[in-house]
């Protein structure tokens, strides 16, 4: 959904990707009247796939059915697709053709297909800017259920699941209503990216403190560099990853968990109310407002010229500015300074969380080969294919031993190694909430560059939750960890 539909409620965007064609009257749901809609074959029942023992072929692929895959062409590229997951499966079944569409605009170019109902993707790597709607397509019944995936044998080690291969908490991370509907298959780590070899050449070193942050951008600004910068055209959501990490990093994962539950006063609470007042005075003194106005990597060049020194980012920064970065630049990753002397996660915590949202289509023509090729990716050599050809790492445990690292990919290696235990948790309302997360982007920039304020942010966005919340009815999304 684009920023300019953030008015569009959820039976709008069914809507606009053709799951619904009828008016919900009393007591009927949203689901029965896409049972009596005339889209196509977007209304066929969707598969029922279970894993089998055979730990060649657990889902009973037909070895000649072709495979769809629609790959999101942003910060990781496609290279890891067509080079490395696609030719497994072609290993396993020769006969099989592959179709590949690497592409941007997820929705915009997905939403005909889904609304057509004859030419849904098997495989979807649902990301970027424009991605589709979980919430939506899982409420119509278009996401494959990957119970079976998770229960599946591995192909490294058919004695283990799945599921037991993977990070702790990936697959919950993946959960919609309830259900393991998507894959998140990579290992972000977020924080501040800088060029190491410049804070080298001028004595600079990450602060730990927002009261060390101000000092030193004041020390960055002096040398004619942009101290902090995001883009507010299409990453805003850049910024408020930093908010709510700082806001965990003050009053500890509780707060972000109440926001994702949407506990009432949760976006009023001190912690969020604090971060948002940190990180707006960080951007109302030390960015620009021009920068309001360019997309992430437009900025992320800029930095790349030493015109801007902290950029707040994932751990796919370093792959998607590779082809201008030059190589007198390093990246490195700074954890966000801690906002307060109490704050109750210690400045070493990062937020290290599975995501790049991938899913199968339910009433796709071939979602048994969708489980099959997940399985591919979630195999080591897999694992190991997409990190040398994306640049980020993967949920798959110990899928990097032995691998060469980056500047930037050592650097998170070794801030997740001081951070330990501290981990910030992931927020799960960007893929429950859709019209939330747009609401918030707005917000943001409304925040960041001086049109509001912390106390008339937070009331904004707790109104967007309540209203989130009444739309939701019955069906409010519930996490404890």
């Amino acid at each position: 959904m684009s920023q300019n539909e953030s008015g569009l409620g959820r039976r709008d965007i069914l809507k606009r990707i053709g799951l619904t064609a009828v008016v919900v009257g009393p007591g009927m749901s949203i689901l029965n009247a896409c049972a009596t809609s005339d889209s196509g074959g977007s209304d066929k029942p969707a598969a029922t796939v279970t894993a089998g023992t055979d730990a060649k072929n657990p889902f009973g692929v037909d070895a000649a059915a072709p495979l769809d895959v629609v790959i999101f062409k942003g910060g990781l590229g496609d290279d890891y697709a067509t080079q490395v997951h696609e030719p497994a499966y072609v290993a396993l079944f020769p006969t099989a053709k592959i179709k590949h569409e690497g592409i941007v605009e997820i929705n915009k170019t997905l939403q005909p297909r889904f609304s057509g109902g004859s030419d849904i993707p098997d495989v979807v790597a649902n990301s970027g800017t424009d991605l589709m709607d979980n919430g939506a397509l899982a409420e119509a019944g278009q996401l494959q259920d990957l119970t079976a995936l998770w229960d599946a044998p591995s192909i490294d080690d058919p004695a283990k699941k799945v599921r037991d291969t993977v990070l702790k908490g990936a697959v919950e991370t993946g959960f919609v209503e309830g259900k393991p509907f998507l894959l998140p298959y990579v290992s972000s780590t977020y924080g501040l990216w800088y060029d190491s070899e410049l804070f080298a050449k001028n004595s600079w070193t990450a602060p730990k403190t927002f009261d060390e942050f101000k000092t030193l951008c004041e020390s960055i600004k002096a040398k004619g560099i942009t101290p902090f910068a995001y883009a507010g055209k299409n990453a805003s959501y850049y910024a408020y990853w930093m908010i709510l990490i700082s806001a965990a990093k003050i009053g500890g994962n509780e707060v972000l968990i109440n926001i994702d539950n949407l506990e009432d006063g949760a976006w009023t609470n001190d912690a969020v109310k604090q971060a948002a007042a940190a990180w707006a005075e960080i951007n109302a003194k030390y960015s620009d407002k021009s920068y309001e106005g360019l997309i992430h990597t437009e900025v992320q060049t800029q930095q790349n010229k030493g015109k801007v020194a902290f950029y707040p980012s994932g751990s796919w920064l370093e792959n998607e500015q590779a082809k201008s970065t030059p190589k007198t630049f390093k990246y490195a990753l700074a954890a966000t300074p801690s906002v307060t002397a109490a704050d109750k996660l210690p400045y070493e915590a990062l937020r290290v969380a599975a995501g790049e949202n991938y899913f199968v289509s339910a009433k796709g023509k071939n979602p048994k080969g969708g489980l099959e090729y997940f399985r591919i990716m979630l195999s080591v050599a897999g694992a190991k294919g997409f990190t040398e050809k994306s640049g980020s790492l993967t949920i798959v445990k110990g899928a990097a031993d032995g691998l060469t690292l980056s500047p930037g990919l050592q650097s998170v290696a070794d801030g997740q190694k001081a951070a330990g235990d501290n981990i910030v948790t992931n927020s799960q309302f960007e893929n429950w909430y859709k019209e939330l997360e747009t609401e918030l982007r707005k917000q943001t920039n409304n925040l960041m560059y001086g049109r509001s304020d912390a106390d008339k942010f937070c009331a904004a966005m707790q109104k967007a939750a309540d209203k989130a919340k009444a739309a939701a009815g019955d069906k409010i999304q519930k996490r404890t960890v």
